[in-house]
């Protein structure tokens, strides 16, 4: 559904091509989306076939390849519009791949899982940096809406939650507040 919303919500602002959609995600929701450039094409054809898009032509620019534009319909509109609607009313539940480590954390020695948490405290810092500064180079562009600004919120404030807590884990850890360890 992501992929679909994202896709008709750029058409609405303007005509575009695929590499040029890819681009805008890449550049501008890269922070905060996870959509891979092959599930572009295939919504782009599969809303096309259902008639919310419609290919409106072809430009080819010297030798490269040829690029086919599209534009939203009018049932597109509606779609965007419905999918938007929907998706404000789900509320996500997040599962993580780390609790199931967490489960079975007591199955390594405390030392080895300890570099695990270190590590992955380094990677959250560098994130953090990653998307502050990227906060701030988005929001210098004029192009970019001033709206952008909660989103990249959102992240900063769900990574520093998870940066958080796993200084917690960590401390927890190494007190022994979880128990012992092999």
């Amino acid at each position: 559904m992501t992929v679909r919303l994202v896709i008709l919500g750029l058409l609405r602002q303007r005509s575009l091509y695929g590499y040029e959609l890819k681009q805008i995600i890449e550049d501008h929701m890269g922070d905060w989306t996870s959509i891979a450039f092959g599930s572009i094409y295939f919504a782009l054809d599969k809303l096309a076939e259902e008639g919310f898009i419609e290919k409106i032509g072809v430009e080819q620019q010297g030798k490269r390849p040829s690029r086919t534009v599209y534009e939203i319909t009018q049932a597109g509109r509606d779609e965007f519009l419905r999918l938007l609607r929907e998706g404000w009313q789900k509320i996500e539940q997040p599962y993580y791949d780390l609790d199931i480590y967490l489960f079975f954390l007591n199955s390594l020695p405390l030392e080895e899982v300890k570099e695990y948490l270190h590590l992955r405290q380094t990677v959250l810092q560098e994130t953090l940096r990653h998307i502050q500064s990227h906060r701030f180079e988005q929001l210098s562009n004029p192009e970019v809406p001033h709206l952008a600004g909660a989103i990249f919120d959102h992240s900063i404030a769900h990574t520093q939650a998870e940066l958080d807590w796993l200084t917690d884990l960590i401390d927890k850890l190494e007190s022994g507040e979880y128990g012992r360890f092999p």
